[in-house]
């Protein structure tokens, strides 16, 4: 796999130059502390179907908190992967949805679910 991760310098830093550093100040572990976090990608997959409420959110993603599952969004959406729509009604209705960046992203997770779900038990079990 074909790895280049962007230095601060502007360089990319790829296999061909020797294995690939993960350097401290890169912006991607920014990025990638926000996806992957716990609840990051449980966010991302629940959005991935269309327009879904605070409420719903918190019905499908069991065990989040409202404060997480808010610290969450507002991450996402910060990061321009979340979009947030506030409806003028009483009381206010909130849709989150993916922008373009965030539903490419929540697709490219899949694959990686799909395997999680597949090894979960033999991992789990094999503790």
């Amino acid at each position: 796999m074909d790895v280049g991760i962007a230095v601060p310098d502007g360089t990319q830093d790829t296999p061909a130059d020797g294995p690939v550093r993960f350097p401290t100040a890169c912006p991607t572990r920014v990025v990638l502390s926000h996806v992957t976090s716990r609840w990051g990608v449980l966010v991302l997959l629940a959005l991935r179907d269309g327009p879904v409420r605070w409420g719903e959110l918190r019905r499908t993603i069991e065990g989040v908190s409202e404060k997480m599952l808010a610290s969450t969004l507002r991450t996402l959406e910060h990061d321009g992967i979340v979009h947030r729509d506030v409806q003028p009604t009483v009381p206010p209705r909130v849709d989150y949805s993916l922008t373009g960046a965030g539903q490419e992203l929540a697709e490219r997770l899949v694959p990686l679910m799909d395997w999680i779900v597949e090894h979960a038990d033999a991992i789990v079990d094999g503790r």
